[in-house]
């Protein structure tokens, strides 16, 4: 028996296979109207697979009135009300742990990219600039301070690879761990203790714009700031400004606030290194990520207990 499912977004190629082969799938994302694809769904469905921008929200839980798990594509759970889920009684999972490793490759090539300005450099010689004179001189990562602003699974993985590169690691999370590494009280602690600040906390309202004006004063003129989190975790259009007025020394982008849309500005930008959300994007990862989707919802169906869970909502 193949249970039903509503798949909100075409994302991951085989991931999106293995859906629609495995259970009896209902698309919304490619709907000519989706109202009516919903409402004629809606008696059936006890299960949704979501992945992308889609807002799953309480008026869609309540428009399936059978939905019994919402099993996430991505570790970000930030486009679904989870306090509207846990007041329906409605499972929550998504892909915690199989991409801990990518990410955190990732965001040490933002770190490392832009501190040494590679892509800059390597546009510099295309350009035939090398002909004319060296590229200018650029920072070093040794013995700087690595601020981690969310020191989960990710940011140990982060942690681990920027000891061996020989930077110092500071973090902050609304609880010390037990961990090696200096606690700072809050983010512009950790800003201003820091040369570079990594932003790896969840989005969501609770970290709405958290990185704003007081915390990048804090890291400062010298300071570097990279993002692989959510592109609301940070006020992006006063980090333009700073940027724009060499208030920071530089940043480095995975994410934006309004993705794939990026403020123009920021393309003319030399301190700044861009990258299109791509931190988990790898085959290994994203089949990875598929499978753990996936698996979740046959748990599920099967009486049997998740493999992750998102936290409920206190």
């Amino acid at each position: 028996m193949k249970h039903d499912i509503l798949i909100t977004a075409k994302a991951h190629k085989g991931t999106f296979e293995r859906l629609v082969q495995e259970f009896s799938a209902v698309t919304l994302f490619d709907a000519a109207d989706r109202a009516a694809t919903l409402k004629a769904a809606a008696p059936r469905v006890r299960g949704l697979a979501h992945t992308g921008h889609l807002h799953v929200d309480a008026a869609l839980m309540d428009a399936l009135p059978k939905l019994e798990i919402i099993s996430n594509f991505g570790v970000g759970v930030d486009q679904i009300d989870l306090a509207a889920a846990k007041q329906r009684g409605i499972l929550v999972t998504n892909t915690a742990g199989v991409l801990n490793e990518c990410v955190a490759d990732c965001a040490m090539a933002l770190v490392l990219n832009t501190l040494r300005k590679i892509p800059q450099s390597n546009a510099h010689l295309r350009a035939g600039l090398w002909l004319k004179g060296g590229y200018p001189l650029t920072t070093s990562l040794g013995g700087k301070t690595l601020g981690i602003l969310g020191l989960g699974r990710i940011g140990e993985a982060i942690a681990k690879r920027a000891q061996a590169f020989g930077m110092v690691i500071r973090y902050h999370n609304r609880n010390p761990k037990n961990v090696p590494f200096a606690y700072d009280p809050d983010a512009v602690t950790l800003a201003k203790n820091s040369d570079v600040l990594m932003v790896i906390t969840p989005g969501g309202a609770e970290t709405d714009k958290l990185v704003n004006a007081q915390v990048l004063d804090a890291l400062g003129p010298q300071g570097y700031l990279i993002n692989v989190a959510r592109g609301s975790v940070v006020d992006e259009l006063v980090l333009l400004r700073y940027l724009q007025q060499n208030k920071i020394a530089g940043a480095g982008l995975d994410v934006f606030e309004h993705e794939p849309k990026v403020p123009p500005e920021f393309l003319t930008l030399d301190n700044v290194v861009l990258t299109p959300h791509i931190a988990s994007a790898t085959l290994e990862t994203r089949k990875a990520m598929g499978d753990l989707q996936v698996e979740n919802l046959h748990l599920h169906f099967a009486g049997q207990p998740v493999k992750t869970p998102v936290a409920p909502v206190i």
